[in-house]
């Protein structure tokens, strides 16, 4: 029996989180309803993320038409398959505006689904939308629904310790370590060796934390050592501040649960090394609360983004706080906020800079997409360090989980790379109570 061919239909929330979503099914046909079209018209004006891929989606659509109709089957070129606009009307009577009592377009992108399994019988129509609600009602009624899985990765690669805990290794090495500080690999790490990776390498009572580098092909030990008024209180965080200090590692991810430090070790390491560039930037993604835009919020635009910004402040305080008001350190941080060498934004407020000669830390990236973490990593020029932080189980945005968010792609892809470090902080350090909460709540 003939395999049935398929017909993606894709909703407004693809085209959204990828604008290239169109061309990414094979030689499969695809299709968006006429009301993602107009849904588009409404996102194109603007500079978010969302109002660029609906722009870029919109220019691939007319390009490729040409002086053709959108009703007919359009070739997507060489191995691809077919495109073409779908109407919602639907001769059934199983009709989605009148089950659930609304007219709102995601009913109108269910009917138009619901028609074309109507007019397509002998093919698969399968509902693709970032909308999980979306595709419960689409279940309900029949139609089969589906998550977009390009750009998703096996959440088991990011949970998987970013460090390895090694026993046994021979106490003349861990000596050495310690004497020398490195020494070289000769298959000390025998399968567990990687890129830029980080031990603790173990020999009864005796133990060095250590980084594999793999340019000279060494183990380099590392020392828990204070960075702008900050120690490290585990492992964990010591591995971090390595691979933020390291100059051969230019872009990081710090994963974690709140409290694990990741924003203050990142913050920290950027005063260190405040003369090695020329501005430290501090951006996080804004989520807006209950929906609603930023507009709507009283005030100018500070009042507007104070809030979402208050966590970068507290971090820069408490390290501020770390040194007399008298003292070169706490002076140091003063003059940078007040000369701009030191800016904490959101995240928007950035977007279009060329980045160079900066240190770029982003927070809460697990709130970005994997096309965000790009862009900005693609703007990244000369003399650049970017840091990404999150904690890839806490997303705010409706349209990414676990798998598909921009932290937990930018692991899974660039795990192994020279210029990546990935380090997994997993002890919180704020305090018992905030360890309690993560581990039992």
């Amino acid at each position: 029996m003939a395999k049935k061919e398929k017909v993606y239909v894709l909703d407004t929330s693809v085209l959204l989180h990828d604008h290239q979503a169109i061309t990414n099914f094979e030689d499969n046909f695809v299709t968006i309803p006429i009301t993602v079209l107009e849904e588009l018209d409404k996102f194109k004006l603007g500079n978010d993320t969302k109002n660029f891929s609906a722009r870029e989606v919109i220019r691939f659509i007319d390009k490729l038409s040409g002086s053709g109709s959108l009703q007919e089957w359009i070739p997507l070129g060489k191995g691809l398959g077919k495109f073409r606009v779908i109407m919602e009307t639907s001769a059934n009577s199983l009709d989605a505006v009148t089950v659930y009592s609304s007219t709102k377009n995601d009913h109108k992108i269910i009917n138009a689904a619901i028609s074309l399994m109507e007019k397509e019988p002998k093919k698969n129509v399968v509902l693709i939308t970032k909308d999980i609600n979306l595709r419960i009602k689409a279940k309900a009624l029949g139609v089969i629904a589906e998550d977009y899985a390009t750009g998703k990765v096996a959440l088991q690669n990011v949970q998987d310790s970013s460090f390895y805990s090694i026993d046994g290794v021979d106490s003349d090495v861990i000596r050495e370590i310690f004497l020398k500080g490195c020494v070289t690999e000769n298959g000390i790490l025998g399968r567990k060796k990687h890129t830029n990776g980080y031990y603790i390498l173990k020999n009864g009572k005796n133990s060095s934390l250590a980084f594999y580098d793999h340019l000279s092909d060494q183990i380099v030990r590392i020392e828990k050592e204070f960075v702008y008024g900050v120690k490290p209180k585990n492992a964990e965080q010591a591995f971090a501040f390595h691979a933020l200090l390291n100059p051969d590692i230019k872009l990081v991810a710090l994963q974690g649960v709140a409290g694990t430090g990741k924003t203050l070790l990142a913050l920290a390491s950027a005063l260190e090394q405040n003369k090695q560039f020329d501005q430290v930037i501090l951006a996080r993604p804004i989520v807006p609360l209950s929906n609603k835009d930023i507009g709507f919020l009283p005030g100018d635009a500070n009042d507007k983004i104070g809030p979402y910004m208050e966590p970068l402040w507290d971090n820069l305080k408490f390290i501020k706080s770390q040194f007399g008001e008298n003292e070169k350190k706490h002076k140091a941080i003063l003059e940078m906020q007040e000369s701009g060498k030191i800016i904490i934004t959101p995240l928007a407020f950035i977007r279009g800079r060329s980045l160079s000669n900066i240190m770029f830390i982003i927070d809460e990236a697990q709130n970005l997409t994997p096309h965000e973490v790009k862009t900005i990593i693609t703007r990244a020029g000369e003399n650049t360090k970017i840091v990404f932080t999150g904690d890839v189980h806490q997303i705010d945005t409706p349209y990414l989980d676990e798998n598909s968010n921009g932290l937990a792609y930018l692991i899974d892809r660039l795990k192994g790379q020279p210029l990546f470090a990935n380090v997994k902080l997993e002890k919180g350090e704020r305090s018992e109570l905030a360890n309690l909460a993560n581990e039992l709540l």
